[in-house]
């Protein structure tokens, strides 16, 4: 397997597995915490982000050094396309979503306000950019294959 072949592979499975786990929170885990009502909502976020932060950013950068690599060997440039969307949700992440994110885990935070709701609706919508590009780049990736 040539160098160009791996580099193709390990960029699809770590963007496979990114969006996959991004389509899961944002289909499945996020609306039912929030079905759970507000407080519970505001409580679960903290630990539940912080478990997806450990295995969502290395992913994204995996596939994002993977995608160039693939690239810089000889992949067309569609591999280098749908790498800078992935790596481009590390900079989203830290400078869109992250004031949110300080938000709702603020200890000044009252978890049962209308605050803390709008909060948590606020990051369900962020979260859904990256749901939505990741996608987009495994699509790219899977095309080009």
């Amino acid at each position: 397997m040539t160098l160009q072949v791996s580099m193709e592979l390990i960029a699809t499975l770590a963007c496979a597995i990114f969006a996959g786990a991004a389509i899961y929170i944002s289909m499945v885990e996020h609306p039912a915490r929030m079905s759970c009502g507000t407080e519970l909502a505001a409580t679960e976020w903290g630990p539940s982000y912080k478990r997806a932060t450990w295995i969502q950013a290395p992913l994204a950068l995996i596939a994002f050094a993977c995608s160039f690599a693939a690239w810089f060997a000889g992949s067309n440039v569609w591999w280098l396309v749908g790498g800078f969307m992935l790596g481009l949700l590390v900079p989203y992440t830290l400078i869109v979503i992250m004031p949110t994110n300080h938000r709702l885990e603020s200890s000044r935070l009252d978890k049962r306000s209308d605050e803390a709701l709008r909060l948590l609706h606020r990051w369900g919508m962020l979260h859904t950019v990256r749901t939505i590009v990741s996608f987009v780049a495994l699509i790219i990736f899977l095309l080009n294959r």
